[in-house]
């Protein structure tokens, strides 16, 4: 690993903006340290780093971008983190570096740090040292996931984790499948058992004009998530362009290249469908 450490080095770690495109950053990685990494956590593969982050959690974050996602959403703005191999392969202690670094200062700024993707839990070893290590500097911790793959995390995992930003894409399962390429059902059982414990969830919903947008389905997952107990608040998420020459670059198919932003009027009846079921939605 050591000539592949050498390599993710010279590649700077920290990025202005997720939007960065990165590609075949691990692409020499053996099978073998890929497998050893994901058994055992202590290698990340990882978009980047970014910093000044208001919108991933409480006060101001520093965000670490996974790669590797087995969802294929419509929308997505981050395809590259699509494939793990298109992420530096960043052993632990260095990203722990990272944390450090930045540590006295989310502190001071009531902040703290969020992992987030891609989909965090691909590699869910990796996720829970690297929490914990942020946890051991008193570090506010936040995962934002899909949910899809919430068994990998045992209830002493969780425990690392103070606050869970839950996307969930759609309501309606068939819906689901089409937009995102996989099943709902995992991941609102995640949602049931972070009600069972708990834990704190910041529940996100990206809103796209005739995709998303169905009143009746928005009514059902507000109904579901209002019973749930725990949802502390609701980001209604619109649906914009900036992921669009990604899509382009890497080659991809991009059918919502005719789909506007929803308009306010409409952000704002969905965020009223949420707060009808005594939810703060924003």
């Amino acid at each position: 690993m050591t000539s592949e450490r050498k390599k993710t080095e010279e590649v700077a770690l920290e990025s202005s903006s997720p939007f960065e495109l990165r590609v075949d950053l691990s692409k020499n990685v053996s099978e073998s340290i890929v497998k050893q990494a994901l058994e055992t956590g202590d290698i990340g593969f990882l978009h980047s780093f970014t910093t000044g982050s208001a919108v991933d959690g409480p006060g101001v974050r520093l965000v670490a971008w996974t790669a590797g996602c087995q969802f294929r959403c419509l929308y997505c703005h981050n395809p590259d983190t699509w494939n793990m191999m298109n992420g530096m392969a960043v052993p632990l202690d260095r990203a722990t570096s990272v944390l450090s670094k930045y540590g006295h200062g989310l502190k001071v700024m009531s902040g703290g740090f969020t992992l987030s993707g891609g989909e965090p839990l691909m590699q869910d070893r990796f996720v829970v040292k690297l929490m914990r290590a942020a946890k051991t500097m008193g570090i506010h911790t936040a995962l934002d996931t899909n949910g899809y793959l919430g068994e990998r995390l045992s209830d002493q995992d969780l425990e690392q984790i103070d606050l869970v930003l839950l996307d969930i894409k759609s309501w309606d399962p068939a819906r689901h499948k089409h937009l995102t390429g996989k099943d709902i059902g995992p991941t609102l059982d995640f949602a049931r058992r972070l009600s069972l414990r708990r834990k704190p969830v910041w529940l996100r919903y990206v809103l796209v004009p005739d995709l998303t947008d169905d009143k009746n389905d928005i009514d059902q997952l507000a109904a579901f998530a209002g019973e749930l107990g725990n949802i502390e608040r609701v980001d209604v998420l619109p649906f914009h362009q900036l992921g669009r020459p990604k899509w382009s670059k890497l080659g991809l198919e991009y059918t919502l290249s005719d789909v506007n932003p929803p308009a306010p009027e409409l952000v704002e009846r969905v965020c009223e469908q949420f707060r009808a079921q005594g939810l703060k939605a924003h």
